[in-house]
């Protein structure tokens, strides 16, 4: 990743001068036509063969680090928002509903394999890098050890839900590791792939806006979300919600009707509802997470009329922590600019900490399900410091949709933590939740001390971004364990620290063998 110049500065104001770069065709036709490739035609060949989907897309994943690395993060990031479009669009070769969610997770198989062969090539030194990648590999691979340690403890109860866990906190650590080697390592340009894929995403974002309808038509819309339908019928998430919100849906339609930001905070202003979007990931939290990503990447970059053009999707979106998201790297960026670094992260990580403390205030003088759901996995972290293992107690627990949630609302409290990230990490992991939040936490403190000597914001977006979506993770297990929110912070945290690591590290170029 290339940056132009910025002054640098230690105790003096950041004077960040970034200007637009052009999109060049000959950085975005490869690795745009690698990723729909990549992805595109999984439905149906897990219609014709499941083991030969499998193998297939595996094959693909180590191809794309063998013969195209350089590509690799470009790919992770065009799955992560767009793979569900092509699921969609193909969602009538699907027979189950059973069938579609694991389709779905051939994003996460893609990304694995790509992680796995780059940390292959990077354990049997295939390619070098400096002392300062190798203290924070060190560090990633014992945190994957910790999560490991409590996978295999919790798949002794629930095997299943173990596994998803484990998928959800590893996928953001496995798309830093792999964005950290391959910028480490090959002088990749990943921003004009980066500014293809929000104008892709805002082009998404209005045409579902303006043209339900026509959206879900082009999709293929009413056949996946009849897939979401069944399941959510047989598991019984549909009447546990219906219970929760006394909403009733008619039609389609209004299952995309929401208040707005999810609270009832804004109904004496008219918004009790809002036709939410939920974009080409089928996913309105993780499509507003893209959108905040977007917005903030493309004003870092220099297309700042498009930033401004993707605000009114933010809003669409209504989701709190991606709004949270953006006003937060705004101010710092601003404050970097008028204080300082230091001083503007001692008042960031304060700001935090009394956003935080406000938010569960707020929240339990409401009944909020996500701060009831997170006081549920402290209360569960003080019975327990060592931890039950992933997959207990959790969204995915057996106890979930019986879940009396009067009787939680009235007691500030509940047994088990659902809806909070850090909730479900604190009572599934007791004492060890500490190791993945607080490794995150010290990558963003990497990507910080890079930004308070250049003045780079994107360094700046990757640091403040990564810190705010952790505190986000206390309302919203989405935050942390939805790919386009953490996971998609900690790729370009990755990337900044590969680069500068590659560029200014202790090594000479670390280049491949």
């Amino acid at each position: 990743m290339a940056y132009p110049h910025v002054r640098s500065f230690r105790s003096e104001p950041v004077r960040a001068e970034i200007a637009p770069r052009p999109l060049l065709a000959g950085d975005l036709v490869p690795a745009l036509g690698i990723a729909v490739a990549s992805i595109a035609f999984a439905p149906i060949m897990q219609a014709a063969n499941a083991g030969l989907a499998i193998v297939v897309e595996s094959l693909i994943g180590c191809a794309i680090v063998l013969a195209a690395p350089a590509y690799a993060p470009s790919i992770a990031v065009f799955i992560i928002f767009f793979q569900n479009l092509f699921v969609s669009i193909l969602s009538s070769y699907i027979a189950t509903e059973q069938e579609m969610d694991f389709v779905k997770g051939y994003n996460f198989l893609i990304c694995a394999v790509m992680w796995l062969v780059t940390l292959a090539l990077y354990l049997l030194r295939e390619r070098r890098h400096s002392a300062e990648i190798d203290r924070i590999m060190r560090w990633g691979l014992m945190t994957l050890a910790v999560v490991g340690v409590y996978f295999l403890l919790g798949a002794t109860q629930d095997a299943h839900a173990s596994l998803v866990y484990l998928r959800n906190i590893a996928f953001p650590l496995f798309l830093f590791q792999l964005s950290l080697l391959t910028a480490a390592t090959f002088d990749i340009r990943i921003t004009p792939f980066l500014v293809a894929v929000a104008i892709l995403l805002i082009v998404c974002g209005y045409v579902e806006l303006l043209f339900r309808d026509f959206w879900l038509t082009i999709t293929n819309g009413y056949t996946f979300w009849h897939f979401d339908e069944l399941k959510a019928t047989r598991s019984g998430s549909w009447e546990a919600e219906m219970r929760q919100t006394g909403n009733v849906p008619v039609d389609l339609i209004d299952r995309f009707r929401f208040s707005f930001l999810n609270s009832p905070l804004f109904e004496d202003l008219g918004l009790s509802s809002i036709l939410r979007i939920f974009g080409p990931n089928m996913s309105p939290i993780s499509f507003g997470y893209g959108i905040a990503f977007s917005v903030l990447f493309l004003f870092a970059v220099g297309y700042r009329w498009l930033a401004l053009a993707a605000i009114p999707l933010l809003i669409f979106c209504s989701v709190k922590g991606a709004l949270v998201l953006v006003i937060f790297v705004a101010l710092a960026w601003t404050a970097t600019w008028l204080f300082g670094a230091t001083i503007t992260l001692a008042v960031a990580l304060v700001g935090l900490a009394v956003y935080a403390i406000a938010a569960i205030h707020i929240g339990l003088q409401i009944g909020d399900f996500h701060v009831i759901g997170f006081m549920g996995g402290w209360d569960g972290f003080r019975q327990n410091l060592i931890g039950r293992g992933l997959g207990v107690g959790g969204n995915l627990s057996e106890g979930y949709f019986s879940i009396d949630w009067n009787a939680a609302q009235a007691a500030g409290t509940m047994d088990g933590a659902v809806e909070s990230a850090v909730g479900v990490l604190l009572y599934q992991m007791g004492i060890g939740a500490v190791v993945p939040l607080g490794f995150f936490f010290a990558m963003a403190l990497k990507a910080w001390r890079l930004y308070a000597s250049s003045g780079i914001l994107t360094q700046g977006l990757a640091a403040f971004g990564t810190m705010v979506v952790l505190v986000n993770g206390i309302f919203q297990e989405e935050a942390l364990f939805a790919p386009p929110a953490l996971g998609l912070l900690l790729c370009l945290t990755g990337l900044v620290l590969g680069h500068h690591l590659r560029t200014q590290g202790d090594d000479p170029k670390a280049t491949a063998r």
